[in-house]
This record gives C-alpha cells, structure tokens and sequence, in this order.
C-alpha cells in the first residue's frame, strides 16, 4: 500500500515536475529505433535518451500516451516506474552532473498524431503513413516531452516495407536491407523540440535543388504528378535564397525536405527540416492562378528559423512564431511579385482584423485566433521594421536569432534585442501593437497610404464615391485609367461592378488579364445578354475557379446553349479537388437528353463515387455538398458520410457532422439511417448509434 500511495504521489505531481524537468533534468540525445505496422496501425522499438541531472532528484517523467512499456532500463539495468497512461515516472535518486541513459522498450497504437492513410481499402498506391504533432502529441507515437521547452538532439531509424519510402528529420545516412523490410536510418546534428519530430511513409519520387549557400532541398512528389512538380515548387530556391538573405542567419539544419501527403490537417507543418504539406496545392500550371503552394512554401520555411531554431515558452509568445513566419513569407512574395502585391496582402489582413472590432485579442493572449497570432502578427512585425527601420530590424532579428539558437523565448527576450539594435524605448509600439485587444486600423491605414499607391487610390475611390456629386462610373473611370495596379482593379470589379456600364464591363474582358475576367465572374450574379459571348469565352481561360463560375452561371441563364457549354468543359477536370469535374457531371447528368440513359448511368456513378473514402476529403466535400444540394444521396453515399463525420481532420468532420444533422431532421432518411447501420462497424457504428440514440 505505501508503494502504491508513492507511486500514485509521483504520478500527481508529474505534470509540475514536467514544467520545469529542464532545470532539473537536461536531456540531450535520443536514439529512436521504431518499426511500423501501417495495416495494425501501430508502432513498435525502443528510444534511448541521454540526460543529465542538474540537481538531486528522485524521479523524472517523460509523457507517453497509451503506451505499452516491454523493458524501461537505467544505465542498462532494469528500473523501477510508474505508468498512468499520460506519462511514465522513472523512480530512481539521481546524482547531480552525472550523466545517464535511459531506455524504453514500447508499443503504442495512436490514437493521434500519426495518420495511416489508405491500408484500408483496396485502391493500390496510395497508401501512407504520416505525422502531425503539432504543439504537443509526439508523445502518442514516442515518449517524449509535451513541452515545448525540453529540447533534443533526435536521430531516428524507421523500419518499414521496402516499396515504400520512408523520409524523417535530419540526413539520411544510410539504409539497411533485411528481405522485404528496410531500416532508414535518420541524423540531427541539433535539437529540437519534441512537437517537431516527424516521418512520413510513401510512394515517392524526389528532386534535388541546390542553392548558392546552404544545404540541399528535397522535393518530393508521387510518382504520377510528373507535371505538378514545377508549377506545385515554383519560386522555392528563389524563396529560400531570399530567406536567408533577408534574415541574415544561414539556414540552421542540415538539409529541407518538402513533402505531400493526403489529407493533412492543415496547410502544412514546418517540423524541422522537414515540412509537411497538403497534396491539395500539388497543382497543374493552369491551377497557379486559383490556388499555389507559393505563400505556405514560404511560410513553413520561415518557420526554419522562427520556431524551430527560436522556439517560444508557451503560447503567450506564439506571435514570435506564427507572426514572423506570416510576416517573412509576406516578404518573399513582395520579392516575387512586387510591393503592389505585399501592400494589397497588407490591406486585406487589415480589413479582417477591423471587422473584428469589440472582438479582436492581444498578440500576447495563449487563446488568440489564427487570425490574430498569423495577420496581426504579421502586421506588429511589419510596423516595428517601419517604426526603428531597416537597418536596425535586419541588425536585431539577426542578434536575437543567435542569441537565443536552440532555446526558448518570451515576447520580452525578443524586445529587448530590438530596443538593443534600435536604441529605442519600445514601450509605446508593445503597448498598441502587442497588449492591446484592438486592431490599430488607423495606424495601419497610415501606413498603406504611405507605402502603396494601388491602396491610396482605393482609399480615395471610396471616399470620392460617398462624397461627390460626379457620376459614380466617371470617377471609377478616372481612377481606372490613372493606375497600372492589377489587385485595385481587382478589387474595384468586387466591390463596385453593380455601378458599371456594360461598356466599361466589355472593355475589362477585352484587356486579357486572367485575373480581372476571374474576378468579372467571381463578381457578377448575373450574366447580361449583350455579354453573354465574352462570358462564353471564359469557359477556355487558364483558371479552373473561372471555367467552374462561368460553366455554372451560363448554364443557369442560357439554357438553350447548355449542351455547347457541356461539351466545351467535358475534358475539364479542374483543381485537385476536382470542381469542374464535379460540377459538370452534375450539370450533365440534370441537363435534359444531352446524355442517354446508359451515358448517364455511368455519369451517376462516377459523381456519387467521389463521396468514397478512397479519395482525398477535397474530392469528398465537394460531391457531398453538389450531391446534397441537386441529385441527392444514395446509401452508399449516406455510408461515406458517416465515415467522413469520424474522419481524423476536423474541418471535414465537422462539415460531415453538420450536414449529416441536418439530414437526420428527415424523419424517412432517419429511417434509411437506421437501416443502414446495420451494415456498419466499430467507430462509424458508434457514431451514427449515439446521433440515432440507439
């Protein structure tokens, strides 16, 4: 019984002893040695960590979720622990300076963190294995530490099948075959925080690039996307190259990895060296215009440096990672594409920020939105540079950056740099920009009027028009003619094509710009006859986002030319999530005798077949939501949605779940549902049993 009360003593406190395990404990080097089971969904080995102690201590901890412990080992002989599920103690007086090693023999079935994607259907090739641990959940698959403090020098050998690829952190220094099983062995020269340790498992084909400076970047594609590459990594070398430049520190790891994987939580994930990113922007050179890796390619590099090599304490100093990755990828586009681009980027973050008005929240607060730690950061960054100038920024972010290589930092660490390189007294700028809740629209204002000439116009476009007596199309006129700036004509067709002429309508089309006939269709609810054949001519432009709003808009309003529009777009297949594609099956199976009935059978059954697991959850979305709101849903498309309301990504879980609410309001599907559950298993039957309150 005193055991146990022992025991369960050090278990309670192990979340504090946690927090500050880095004073007390410092661990150096891990040495993992995993196996994967993608069809069993597990992994198995053993990690080996070095660590020292700083002072006396009679256990440490590390976090491990819902593992299984075959051996736990001090300096090579069996030690006693404690295990509650969330992380385990090792109970043992340890000596001040002395250095140990402790090895763990496990077996963990994540629950999260790692995605084995595609072992469940019979669809060959698209099989994958891949992690997310973000924050805090490298502990489902290792132990390790939920703490984004306690940093690690971590080497990692993965054994897997050997058609696949398997590609970690770190360099690759060799691989080892034994039959049909191969170990990948992976080397970190630095540490790193725990959240940001990752593998991804797959079918691959790799390119190498080489800058001026710095290591080699691995680009990796699947092997069927030859023609996704260079428009999916265009700009990357130029990015990196900028980066670094700009930021005045070389690029801290050994080598960058970039890899895609299916349907990935988030845009992407810049675990160190090693970003992970949604096969969703794997585009075709037509699909740059609708929707390019560019801004998230620059975003997850900048992360190399403001995150990874600097990492905050906790989440009262994420600005200092999400506002500065936001902030340098804005940079690297303003390289790319000019300052007309960075200041409208400016000008729209600002816009998001003031709707937000009694809502908005301080860069410091750990609860802030993606919007305020991403744009708002963005934007705090951006006036400190204008505030102290260039010189002094690029001299304080290069001294903060080496000061603080490889540990942790608060708000406070990063502004007495700043103030060290300026000679300025910062209180003002942290006071408004940092610890203030509200945006500062004014100041920000102030500031694209200054720099952007594209933004002025505007401005001033907005005031005139609310102000004079002129005809409103006439000062439109003026201004329109006055600039060369294609994101204010952009912008000028959005918000105020209802006040233009068709003349002035026909003369946007006959400019050419792919961006302004987009934002013509984008626009415009209705189609004017008199326009109809420059609408017509939208249907073969190079945007699939324009072929997808024109094919849908002239097929409402001229439905005697709809069989012309169909056969115009058949051959279309669109971005990745297939929005042509889509769309026009259903337009083709709903437009009257242009298919015959076995041509429309067959039709039917690609549509309904999207809503099928073996897709990525764009595909899915998409003919849910067409399928949901024209043609309806089939059993097994009702199967698939239930499947979709327990899918590992949130959003499409959620879109799942609400749609599938929604139907279940019908009292005859509700019966078709409970039908249907008879035919389902483990997790899905769950699910659709507690929304039937069975």
């Amino acid at each position: 019984m005193k055991k146990a009360i022992v025991i369960a003593l050090c278990m309670y406190f192990s979340a504090y002893t946690l927090a500050q395990q880095q004073q007390l404990a410092n661990f150096t080097h891990a040495a993992i040695t995993v196996d994967v089971d993608a069809p069993g969904k597990s992994i198995s080995g053993q990690v080996v960590y070095t660590f020292t102690a700083t002072q006396k201590l009679d256990s440490v901890f590390l976090d491990a979720r819902n593992m299984k412990f075959n051996a736990v080992r001090l300096d090579g002989k069996a030690a006693k622990y404690a295990y509650n599920g969330k992380a385990i103690s090792i109970l043992k007086k340890l000596t001040p300076g002395k250095s140990y090693q402790l090895t763990l023999d496990f077996t963990a079935h994540p629950a999260q963190t790692v995605y084995f994607m595609g072992w469940d259907d019979e669809i060959p090739g698209n099989e994958q294995v891949w992690t997310q641990g973000q924050g805090k959940y490298t502990s489902h698959w290792l132990p390790s530490f939920d703490d984004m403090n306690e940093k690690v020098e971590f080497d990692l050998s993965i054994t897997f099948d050997a058609r696949y690829e398997v590609i970690a952190n770190g360099a690759l220094t060799g691989t080892e075959l034994l039959a049909d099983r191969k170990t990948w062995h992976y080397d970190m020269k630095a540490p790193m925080s725990s959240y940001l340790l990752a593998f991804v498992i797959g079918t691959y084909r790799v390119i190498t690039v080489e800058p001026e400076s710095g290591p080699p970047l691995q680009l990796y594609s699947y092997p069927g996307d030859s023609l996704r590459v260079e428009p999916t990594y265009r700009y990357t070398l130029p990015i990196f190259e900028f980066l670094e430049a700009e930021i005045g520190v070389p690029y801290p790891w050994q080598n960058y990895k970039e890899i895609p994987v299916r349907d990935f939580l988030y845009a992407g994930m810049e675990n160190t060296g090693t970003t992970i990113f949604s096969d969703g922007y794997m585009i075709d050179s037509i699909a740059f215009i609708d929707k390019n890796y560019v801004n998230v390619n620059a975003h997850e590099m900048a992360h190399q440096w403001f995150g990874n090599l600097v990492t905050e304490t906790d989440g009262r100093h994420h600005w200092l990672q999400e506002g500065f990755a936001t902030y340098y990828a804005y940079l690297a586009e303003k390289h790319l594409f000019g300052d007309e681009y960075f200041y409208w980027k400016l000008y729209e973050t600002a816009l998001q920020l003031e709707s937000l008005k009694g809502e908005g929240q301080a860069l410091t607060d750990p609860k802030a939105s993606s919007l305020t730690f991403y744009e708002k950061g963005a934007w705090a960054v951006h006036i400190l540079k204008e505030t102290i100038g260039e010189a002094a920024f690029k001299q304080g972010i290069a001294a903060y950056l080496k000061k603080y290589a490889y540990r942790n930092v608060k708000v406070a660490d990063f502004i007495a740099e700043m103030e060290k390189a300026s000679g300025r007294n910062l209180r003002d700028f942290s006071r408004m920009w940092l610890y203030e809740p509200v945006f500062p629209i004014s100041e920000a204002h102030e500031n694209l009027i200054a720099n952007s000439t594209g933004v002025r116009n505007f401005l001033e476009l907005q005031h005139e028009l609310t102000t004079s007596n002129q005809d409103n199309e006439q000062i439109i006129q003026r201004y329109w003619d006055r600039s060369s700036s294609v994101e204010f004509k952009k912008l000028v067709i959005l918000t105020y094509h209802k006040l233009l002429s068709e003349n002035f309508l026909r003369s946007v089309f006959q400019t050419g710009d792919t961006h302004l006939r987009q934002a013509l269709v984008l626009a415009m609810d209705r189609i004017p006859v008199a326009l109809k054949p420059q609408f017509e001519s939208l249907l073969t432009d190079p945007s699939y986002k324009t072929i997808e709003n024109a094919l849908y808009k002239l097929w409402i309003y001229f439905p005697s030319d709809r069989r012309a529009y169909l056969d115009i777009t058949k051959n279309c297949i669109g971005l990745p999530d297939k929005n042509v594609r889509i769309l026009w099956l259903v337009l083709a199976v709903i437009t009257k005798d242009y298919l015959d009935i076995p041509e429309r059978e067959i039709a039917l059954a690609e549509l309904r077949g999207y809503t099928g697991r073996q897709f990525p959850m764009e595909v899915r979305q998409n003919a849910f939501m067409l399928l949901h709101e024209v043609i309806g849903f089939s059993d097994n498309n009702l199967a698939d949605l239930v499947n979709a309301a327990v899918h590992h990504s949130w959003q499409f879980r959620n879109f799942a779940s609400t749609l599938l609410d929604g139907l279940l309001k019908d009292e005859k599907l509700k019966l078709r549902m409970m039908s249907l559950a008879k035919e389902l298993k483990g997790e899905e039957l769950r699910y659709i049993n507690t929304k039937l309150g069975i």
